[in-house]
C-alpha cells in the first residue's frame, strides 16, 4: 500500500453517518463557547500548523508525485502545491480571523411592541457548516478558521488529490482544538474520498445545516442533482473587464496584466477581455507585450491588431479557462459590452475601465453580479482583501448570501422575544 493509499485509508472505520454525528454534537458545544475560548484555539491552531509545517510539506509531495504522475495540469498542481509561503500565510489567516469581531451575540436589531414586548434579533451559528472542494489544502485551514469562529462545526470533505495534505493540516487542527479545551469533532475531514461518500455526504440532512461546495463546474452540478442539504453554491468564475474608451489605458494594461497573469488559476482571475473598437489599435499590442505568455483567443476585428492570436469561439466565451489563456472581443460601446456580460457572465466578478461617470454608474447598475469593480482588479474579490480575514467560498447566487463570505455569512439570526405575562388577544 501507497503512503496516499495508507493515509487515505486511516480512520475509514469510521461511518460517515457516524462521523456527522459526532461533528453535530461538537456543533453545539462550540456555539457556546466564548470568543476569547475561540480566539486562544485559533492562537494554538496557527502555532501548530507553524511547528507541523515540515510533515505537512512533506505530505504536500506525496499529492503533487501522485498528480504528476497522473498528468495533472499545471493550473491544477498551482491550487494543490504547499510552500512554506503558503503554510506561514495559512497560520496568519488563523490569527487574522482571531483578531475579527466575533458574530455570534451581535443583536441585529430591537423593538419594543406597544403590549410591551422587547423583541430583537440576534445572530447565531449555522451549526455544522460542510466544504466539499477540490484540490486546495489551504482551504482546510481557511474554512475550519471562519466555522471556528463564527461558532460553527467545520465537516470537511476534500479532494483524493489533496488527501494527505488534507489529513495531515486537520489533525493538526483538531489537535489545536483539543489543547484548547473545545471538541476535537468540531474540525473533522471525511477520510473516503469516493464518490459514493461524496454524494452521501450531500445528502446529511439533519447533520449539515449548510453545504458549501468549492470547485469546478462537475461539482456544482452534483451538488445541484443530488443535495438534500441547504447549500450556498461558489460557481464559476467567467470574470469580465471591460475597457471604456474614456479609461486610462496605462491604468488598463496593468490592471488587466494584474487580473490574468498574477494568479490564472482563480476563480477571481479575468478570462475575457472586452474593448471599446476605438481604442483597439492601441490597447491591444500593448497588452501583448505586457502579457507576452499568454495565448489570446480574439475576435476578428481585435485580431487584425495582435501579433498572435487564434479565433475565439462561442465556448471560449463562456469558458473559465484558469489559465493564462485570455478571450478578447471588441465592442461597440457600453451597451454591447453589457449585453456580452448578460450572455456569458457566471455572476461572479465583472470590472469596468473608464473616466466616464455615468458610464461607471450605468455598468454598476445594469450588470448583475456578485460584484462589480470600477477601475480596480478582480484579484480584490476575496475575503481577506474586502476585509473579512479570510474566506469560505464566493457565492454565485443570491440565497442566503452573495459575494465573498467570512464570518458573518456563517451566521443566521434568531428571535428573542421577552415579555412580562402578555398574551394574545
Amino acid at each position: 500500500m501507497s503512503d496516499r493509499e495508507r493515509g487515505a485509508a486511516e480512520g475509514l472505520e469510521i461511518t460517515l453517518l457516524e462521523q456527522a454525528k459526532q461533528v453535530k454534537a461538537a456543533s453545539r458545544l462550540l456555539a457556546l463557547a466564548s470568543t476569547a475560548h475561540k480566539n486562544e484555539a485559533l492562537e494554538i491552531c496557527a502555532h501548530l500548523l507553524t511547528a507541523g509545517s515540515d510533515g505537512i510539506l512533506e505530505a504536500n509531495r506525496v499529492d503533487i508525485n501522485v498528480a504528476q504522475a497522473s498528468g495533472t495540469s499545471t493550473a491544477v498542481i498551482d491550487r494543490l502545491m504547499l510552500s512554506q509561503t503558503r503554510i506561514d500565510a495559512m497560520a496568519q489567516g488563523l490569527k487574522d480571523v482571531g483578531a475579527l469581531a466575533d458574530p455570534v451575540g451581535e443583536i441585529v436589531g430591537g423593538w419594543v411592541r406597544p403590549n410591551g414586548l422587547q423583541i430583537r434579533k440576534v445572530r447565531v451559528p449555522l451549526g455544522v457548516v460542510g466544504i466539499i472542494y477540490e484540490n486546495r489544502p489551504n482551504v482546510t485551514s481557511d474554512a475550519a478558521a471562519l466555522c471556528l469562529k463564527s461558532g460553527n462545526a467545520a465537516f470537511l470533505r476534500g479532494s483524493s488529490g489533496a488527501i494527505n495534505s488534507n489529513i495531515e493540516i486537520s489533525n493538526l487542527l483538531s489537535a489545536g482544538l483539543k489543547k484548547a479545551g473545545l471538541p476535537e469533532a468540531a474540525v473533522t475531514l471525511v477520510r473516503d474520498t469516493s464518490r459514493e461518500s461524496a454524494t452521501e455526504f450531500m445528502k446529511l440532512r439533519g447533520y449539515i445545516d449548510c453545504l458549501i461546495p468549492r470547485g469546478g463546474p462537475s461539482l456544482v452540478s452534483a451538488i445541484v442533482e443530488n443535495a438534500t442539504v441547504p447549500y450556498v453554491i461558489d460557481g464559476d468564475g467567467n470574470c469580465h473587464i471591460y475597457v471604456d474608451e474614456s479609461a486610462d489605458l496605462d491604468q488598463a494594461v496593468e490592471i488587466i496584466a494584474n487580473a490574468k497573469v498574477q494568479r490564472p488559476s482563480v476563480c477571481n482571475a479575468v478570462e475575457t477581455v472586452l474593448l471599446h473598437e476605438s481604442i483597439a489599435r492601441e490597447l491591444l499590442p500593448r497588452l501583448e507585450e505586457r502579457m507576452y505568455n499568454v495565448e489570446f483567443r480574439a475576435d476578428s476585428k481585435s485580431q487584425s491588431y495582435l501579433a498572435k492570436s487564434t479565433l475565439a469561439t462561442d465556448d471560449d466565451y463562456q469558458t473559465e479557462f484558469l489559465d493564462l489563456i485570455l478571450a478578447v472581443k471588441s465592442v461597440s460601446g457600453l451597451d454591447e459590452a453589457i449585453s456580452h456580460i448578460r450572455k456569458y457572465g457566471s455572476g461572479h466578478s465583472e470590472a469596468i475601465l473608464t473616466n466616464d461617470y455615468s458610464a461607471s454608474r450605468r455598468f454598476i447598475k445594469e450588470v448583475d453580479a456578485a460584484a462589480v469593480l470600477v477601475n480596480a482588479s478582480t484579484r480584490f474579490v476575496d475575503g481577506g482583501e474586502v476585509g473579512f480575514g479570510a474566506e469560505i467560498g464566493i457565492s454565485t447566487q443570491k440565497l442566503h448570501a452573495r459575494g465573498p463570505m467570512g464570518l458573518k455569512e456563517l451566521t443566521t439570526e434568531k428571535f428573542v422575544i421577552e415579555g412580562n405575562g402578555q398574551v394574545r388577544g
